[in-house]
């Protein structure tokens, strides 16, 4: 076998309002579009940060209830100035906060699915 990585790799986020959830996650966090899209009743929302090879994937047509996503990890090499942005634009941030591990925040999308920024 040849295979050295996944190309792409999404992670649905289920999602109540696609526009809404569209709006926070390219406005609040600066994710870029990567693809909006749809076929009949289906949207394919698409998003990721600039250059990132994973995003995430909006979707109100999933199983899992909005807001059931927890604990979805994105990096950052400026926490507190991401942190501060955000509060900027209204989002509630708990953090950052000084961990063992790293330096990390706590924050919520429209649908109140959880997300951490983390920071090395």
């Amino acid at each position: 076998m040849n295979i050295t990585r996944v190309r792409l790799l999404t992670v649905p986020v289920p999602v109540s309002d696609l526009d809404a959830a569209k709006d926070f996650y390219s406005g609040a966090l600066g994710f870029d579009v990567v693809m909006d899209r749809s076929t009949g009743p289906v949207r394919w929302l698409q998003l990721a940060p600039e250059g990132a090879e994973t995003g995430v994937v909006l979707a109100d047509h999933v199983p899992a209830p909005p807001g059931s996503v927890q604990g979805l990890m994105l990096e950052t090499s400026g926490l507190d100035a991401d942190c501060e942005r955000l509060r900027g634009a209204g989002v509630e941030v708990d953090g950052p906060h000084d961990l063992p591990w790293g330096r990390q925040a706590t924050l919520t999308d429209p649908d109140g699915n959880g997300i951490v920024l983390a920071e090395r």
